[in-house]
């Protein structure tokens, strides 16, 4: 059945989402103009994922801790959203997990209750973040972060247009890979059409487009702005270009 708190069970994402949290900068100014500043405490789900701003996320929760968690985000009396950051070392289930300092706001969009004290949920990436400190993680993780909104980049065009190129040449090798180990289908090709006019929501979506690790995600994630993001992800791009012309040798 769907839980009975503010967030409806076929909700959109708020695109102000910490209108309510006072959330700030690094250097300390708002970038809602709200006048608010320093960091907030927020909840965290630690993962072996990587959420990106833009991304949607789907989660079973059943861990005591997080289901301490979700009860409170959506008890009507704060924001439903918490952070997710990745798991540098460690498993998602167990605690004692090293966590990465980088991670993106997920607003709760629905959430359903599950027999067994379960929950399903249907979450939307935010805001990127910055852990500035770690709270105790009784009853759940949770830390001081403060929202990091990109730096300006410079013209894209040309790096665009080579990330294109090295997503072609990645599709071209994985196919020739696939057809000569017999596999029927190959993976299809990364869509890189229809991309965002904003520089950073574009750099996101094709982060969250191109076939690349956790590690090389959270790299993209990490980036100051736009243009250092792009040059991230045409990296990570060569690298598999590399390993993949290997295993055709």
């Amino acid at each position: 059945m769907a839980r009975g708190c503010t967030v409806p069970r076929h909700g959109r994402a708020d695109p102000n989402p910490l209108k309510g949290h006072g959330m700030s900068a690094p250097d300390g100014r708002d970038p809602r103009g709200t006048g608010h500043a320093g960091t907030v405490e927020i909840p965290v789900f630690p993962l072996g994922a990587v959420l990106l701003p833009g991304e949607s996320l789907s989660l079973q929760i059943f861990e005591p801790r997080y289901v301490a968690l979700v009860e409170d985000c959506t008890d009507g009396r704060r924001d439903p959203e918490f952070g997710v950051v990745l798991i540098a070392r460690g498993h998602e289930v167990g605690g004692g997990e090293v966590r990465t300092e980088v991670g993106t706001v997920a607003r709760i969009t629905e959430v359903i209750e599950l027999p067994g004290s379960r929950y399903r949920l249907r979450c939307q990436g935010t805001d990127r973040i910055r852990v500035e400190k770690w709270l105790d993680d009784a009853p759940y993780p949770r830390a001081e972060a403060a929202l990091w909104p990109d730096g300006p980049g410079t013209d894209d065009t040309a790096l665009l247009a080579s990330l294109r190129e090295r997503a072609d040449r990645l599709h071209t090798l994985t196919a020739e890979f696939a057809r000569r180990n017999g596999i029927r289908r190959p993976p299809p090709s990364a869509s890189l059409d229809g991309l965002s006019d904003d520089p950073t929501a574009r750099s996101y979506e094709l982060a969250a487009r191109l076939p690349i690790g956790p590690t090389d995600r959270q790299s993209a994630l990490s980036a100051p702005d736009p243009t250092s993001r792009l040059a991230a992800l045409a990296t990570a791009v060569d690298d598999a270009i590399a390993m993949m012309e290997f295993r055709l040798l």
